[in-house]
Formats: C-alpha cells, sequence, structure tokens
C-alpha cells in the first residue's frame, strides 16, 4: 500500500475495483495482492496501487492471460529494473 495515499477496507476496495470480495482475496492468495496493512481490530486495509492491480488484472484475463501470466507482468511492473526480474527466472 501506497504511503500517504487514502486506504480502503476490502468493501470499499471491491467496490473501487469493480470485483466482489472473494475476487480480492483469491488474488491475495495467488500473489497477484501483496498482504495488506491490518489496522483497528485487524481490518485490512489497501491503497490505489492495489486498486490500479487488480483492475490490471481483470483486464489481462479479459484479454485471455492466465493468473500465472498476469503474476509475472505485475513482478516485472514491480522492479525497478526488467533486469531483476528476469534474473529471478
Amino acid at each position: 500500500m501506497e504511503q500517504g495515499s487514502e486506504t480502503l477496507n476490502i468493501g470499499t476496495f471491491a467496490k473501487a475495483a469493480e470485483v466482489n470480495v472473494e475476487t480480492i482475496r483469491f488474488y491475495q492468495q495467488r500473489g497477484l495482492l501483496p498482504t495488506p496493512k491490518r489496522l483497528y481490530g485487524g481490518i485490512r486495509h489497501y491503497g490505489s496501487t492495489d486498486v490500479a492491480r487488480v483492475k490490471f488484472a481483470k483486464s489481462g484475463q479479459r484479454l485471455g492471460f492466465n493468473l500465472d501470466e498476469i503474476s509475472e507482468f505485475l513482478t516485472v511492473g514491480d522492479r525497478t529494473h526488467c533486469s531483476e526480474a528476469a534474473a529471478e527466472r
């Protein structure tokens, strides 16, 4: 989650990303989303970067990519340099 960004609970996040809560949890289990910070009583909080990741993943699925391929794309996007991602393969 980005520092200083608006924080969203899981329901608000799901609505902003245009998916259901189960999709959010499934993407976390698959590693498409990082584990969120838990604040105030263990409630998960997300940021705008998380919303963008889910929208990217859903767009990729609509284009015919599977979740493993989308995960690779996100890994490359998370790296400062593409060579870092290639070195992990």
